[in-house]
């Protein structure tokens, strides 16, 4: 029985295709027979969205030689189609495929290419903002898209460690709420709105301004953008710093003295604060530590934007001799100035960790003042309670006495005053009995 292979889709040609009688013979030359209609029916299903018959397909009889050529109704163009490159039918089995769309060079994925809204500072100082997507930052910057990692907005909470990234043509900055980008001849500053970016902005404009600086910028507009973002980090960590210090030693001379809730919230809320302040600046000196000791990584920047190279010796070798001294020259810069920021980093986070440490001693002090207090208190619910337990005894003795039962002592003028007396002598003697065993023992 003859089998047939049915194209059911209306863009394509239902041409049943026996072949028992014909071989089917494609636009690149590859032919099969009827022993492997199975295997190859299954892959040309895979072409049902990439298919598009515009050319011919000759059917050719093997007895009679004779060819037919079939085509789509009201389509006389001659546009290509999809290839299948088959690589040799060998031994039955079927060889690797590759579907080309020769009418798209670009593989279309269906996602979604986001749009950031940046500012962009020039290195002349024009600022303007403007909305720019993934695929033209990745070629105005000559970065990979893995690099964006460090910077993109929505990937805050994940990358929340400060970082400073040198690639060929950018250098991509990652301090807290500060991210940016920064290029040869400009900028692009992400969550500008935010504080660190405005702290950022606000440090690097006088920097590019003729006005302030004698003639322009003295160093590279790279070198000028690292240093103003990390001017403006620190500077924001010293303040935050010079403002909380006052008050965690004003804290720190009313306590232990004055303990109230207000007084303790505050404390907590300080301490909250130092810790914080801690961990940021100990994050940044980390990443300035490892700038340092890192060669390779100083050299990079001061090539960045010359024609010059990096041998595998981490030796700059530029084109024009003039350049090499300049890079060597940027390079001691490069490191005084992460040198300078360090020591500035280092002296906050010692001060935020001195301030810690104040306010831990302080907890540890209230702590004791309170377990002292505690300590009196339950001391004294002792002797109340030693003292209920004497009084209760009497209770039960008058208790008895007040029965309606006759003892023969209610005749006698004496036996109130008697009972009564030995009443308060008993508990008396029962609570100091008491007491001298409670501190016999040191329970008291």
């Amino acid at each position: 029985m003859a089998a047939s292979l049915p194209f059911s889709s209306p863009n394509y040609v239902n041409l049943p295709l026996h072949l028992a009688q014909f071989p089917v013979i494609l636009p690149g030359g590859i032919s099969f027979s009827r022993c492997k209609y199975e295997l190859i029916s299954r892959k040309l299903l895979v072409l049902e969205r990439s298919w598009v018959p515009r050319n011919h397909i000759r059917c050719f009889a093997e007895e009679e030689g004779a060819g037919e050529i079939v085509s789509r109704d009201g389509d006389d163009e001659d546009v290509p189609i999809a290839e299948v490159i088959d690589q040799g039918f060998s031994n039955g089995a079927v060889g690797s495929q590759r579907i080309v769309n020769a009418g798209d060079s670009s593989l279309s994925l269906g996602i979604r290419d986001p749009i950031y809204e940046v500012v962009e500072v020039m290195s002349n100082g024009i600022v303007s903002t403007r909305k720019i997507n993934r695929r033209n930052l990745l070629k105005s910057s000559g970065l990979r898209p893995r690099d964006i990692r460090s910077v993109d907005p929505s990937l805050w909470l994940t990358n929340s460690m400060p970082s400073l990234l040198v690639r060929e043509y950018a250098i991509l900055l990652n301090l807290g709420s500060l991210r940016a980008i920064a290029m040869q001849e400009r900028v692009y500053i992400f969550n500008y709105n935010r504080k660190g970016g405005k702290a950022f902005i606000d440090a690097l404009l006088p920097r590019l301004n003729p006005k302030n600086v004698n003639g322009g910028p003295s160093m590279p507009f790279v070198l000028e953008v690292v240093e103003a973002a990390l001017h403006s980090r620190i500077q924001r960590l010293e303040r935050r710093l010079m403002d909380l210090e006052p008050s965690v030693q004003a804290l720190l001379e009313v306590l232990p003295n004055r303990l109230t809730g207000i007084i303790l919230e505050e404390l907590r809320t300080s301490k909250q604060t130092l810790v914080e302040l801690g961990s940021r600046a100990g994050a940044l000196k980390q990443m300035l530590l490892d700038m340092l000791e890192d060669t390779h990584e100083i050299r990079r920047i001061c090539v960045l934007g010359r024609n010059c190279t990096l041998k595998k010796n981490d030796e700059i070798e530029c084109a024009v001799p003039s350049e090499k001294e300049i890079a060597e020259e940027e390079e001691e810069e490069i490191e005084m100035l992460l040198e300078n920021y360090l020591q500035r980093c280092e002296s906050c986070h010692g001060q935020a960790e001195r301030l810690l440490d104040s306010a831990k001693e302080m907890e540890d002090s209230i702590a004791v003042n309170l377990s002292s207090r505690r300590l009196e208190v339950s001391r004294v619910e002792l002797l109340l309670q030693v003292g209920t337990f004497c009084v209760a005894v009497g209770a039960l003795i008058a208790g008895i006495f007040g029965m309606n039962l006759r003892s023969y002592l209610e005749e006698h003028m004496f036996a109130f005053w008697l009972t009564t007396g030995g009443i308060f002598v008993g508990a008396v003697i029962g609570f100091f009995l008491m007491y001298s065993y409670l501190r016999k023992r040191k329970i008291l």
